[in-house]
């Protein structure tokens, strides 16, 4: 079976989750949203935005590792103010290039 096999093929997803000190602050908000700029000019943002359909929303951002990953995600104004909790998860990429994680005959 296959795996990923470089960096390129790595991205990490931040789960944001409402907790019970949630709160509607646009100051916080503002400032969650700088972060995402300062992550999308440093290139290291892939995509971000809430759930349509639950609380929360995810970030997918690049890191040379999980632990830069982890620091990221730390240093969000919404985890940093304890209005979000966040679960990160490590994400394999599957796509034509590593033919699928090496699945896939051509």
């Amino acid at each position: 079976m296959g795996s990923v096999n470089s960096e390129e093929d790595i991205c990490y997803v931040i789960l944001l989750s409402p907790t019970p000190q949630d709160r509607r602050d646009m100051n916080i908000i503002r400032a969650h949203v700088k972060h995402l700029q300062e992550l999308e000019r440093s290139g290291q943002l892939v995509m971000c935005g809430p759930f349509s359909d639950s609380p929360g929303g995810m970030v997918i951002i690049c890191a040379d590792s999980r632990e830069e990953a982890e620091q990221i995600a730390q240093r969000d104004p919404y985890i940093l103010t304890g209005i979000r909790s966040y679960e990160l998860r490590t994400w394999g990429l599957s796509h034509a290039g590593n033919r699928h994680m090496g699945i896939a005959e051509e």
